[in-house]
């Protein structure tokens, strides 16, 4: 019998606190710059600040990109433009710093944690705190078997569930989710269209490095062979992600409840990680106010998943490589309107007028309500491996 009960997150997540989103809504509305000119902005702020409940909002300090890693079965198939198997070089294009995300990371000063679930690669070929964690070499192909077991899921799950705790335990106050894989856009549609209900056709895109024609024709009979085994397990989304997810999607769904749980706000990426979110939301429908969709990768399942979850995505930049690189150019947007929420000066006392240049902004100490202190993940009701 499972150990692990998706169903206790339902009751394990609550929403981001309202009261104090309404307290930050009234705080904007005092400030110098007319509610409304910064567009965007004023929402992501007071969504952060329902997240951390605290007004004024408190700057970002210690974000971290976490990207799973993993190679699926199917990318033998030719779904994907890139090599069956070949996810470990791209790793190690992140941990040399020379991929787009290692690079931006740097940039951004985002540290970067990589997470092999199921790459196929010596696991020796890998630093220690990377394959730790591996619950298989490489996820089976779904067009024909299952991504994994039941038990291998269930150790995904609860791996990214443990991961989530690290984080939050580290003091991390935003994650940037994405995944690194070969073959990873093949579950993440069929997941998305086995949950939205609808055919390969429409959720078939063409993958983050871009596939011809007849790849995508390839690509399509694979998800639609995929979906006629999905079906029949909708019921139960551990036993549907065993099916036709892989160990990096099942640990990423893991992950993104125990974030909620644990109030920490996540940047989703692109498809793969809006697949593992729609998962987790037909697990505890609460669970998507803490996330934040970072772009729109231009592919049709992840438009789909968004949609489903009523996400609108941030940027619209068309970035297909993955590696977190969409979410990781979201962190200035959410900084930036961090601080222009907490340090904006107030409007003067019965004038329209701003306030003059280099004024100091209106004093306040950030507030905790005392209604929502963070729950323990080590709980006795917490979910556990």
């Amino acid at each position: 019998m499972s150990s692990l009960i998706l169903d206790d997150f339902t009751d394990l997540i609550e929403r981001p606190d309202g009261g104090v989103r309404r307290d930050a809504e009234e705080r904007r509305e005092r400030q110098a710059v007319p509610p409304g000119a910064l567009g965007r902005l004023d929402d992501l702020a007071e969504w952060l600040s329902a997240a951390q409940a605290a007004v004024p909002v408190k700057p970002i300090e210690r974000p971290r990109a976490v990207l799973f890693a993993g190679d699926h079965g199917v990318a033998g198939l030719g779904v994907s433009a890139r090599a069956a198997g070949g996810a470990a070089g791209l790793v190690r294009g992140v941990l040399d710093g020379t991929s787009p995300a290692a690079v931006l990371a740097r940039r951004l000063e985002v540290p970067v944690r990589v997470v092999d679930m199921a790459l196929d690669c010596d696991p020796a070929e890998l630093p220690a705190e990377v394959a730790g964690h591996r619950v298989r070499r490489g996820s089976g192909r779904i067009d024909t078997e299952d991504a994994l077991t039941q038990e291998e899921a269930e150790r995904a799950v609860a791996a990214g569930i443990a991961l989530a705790d690290e984080e939050a335990d580290s003091g991390t106050d935003l994650i940037v989710l994405g995944d690194i894989s070969v073959g990873g856009t093949t579950p993440a549609a069929t997941l998305i269209a086995a949950l939205c209900g609808t055919d390969a056709s429409v959720v078939t895109g063409r993958g983050g490095a871009p596939i011809d024609d007849l790849a995508w024709m390839r690509k399509c009979a694979a998800v639609r062979d995929a979906l006629r085994r999905a079906r029949p397990v909708l019921g139960d989304q551990l036993e549907l992600l065993a099916t036709v997810g892989g160990a990096d999607v099942a640990a990423m769904t893991g992950f993104l409840l125990q974030c909620a749980v644990r109030r920490t706000p996540v940047i989703l990426d692109g498809v793969v990680s809006a697949a593992a979110a729609l998962v987790a939301q037909r697990v505890a429908f609460r669970a998507p106010d803490w996330w934040l969709a970072a772009h729109d990768s231009g592919e049709p399942a992840q438009a789909k998943a968004l949609d489903r979850m009523a996400l609108e995505p941030l940027l619209t930049h068309g970035v297909k490589v993955g590696e977190g690189v969409g979410a990781l150019l979201a962190v200035p947007v959410v900084r930036a309107a961090a601080a222009l929420s907490a340090e904006l000066p107030a409007a003067a006392a019965g004038s329209e007028e701003a306030a003059e240049p280099g004024e100091p902004a209106e004093p306040a100490e950030p507030t905790e309500t005392a209604d929502v202190a963070e729950p323990s993940a080590k709980s006795s009701e917490a979910p556990a491996e």
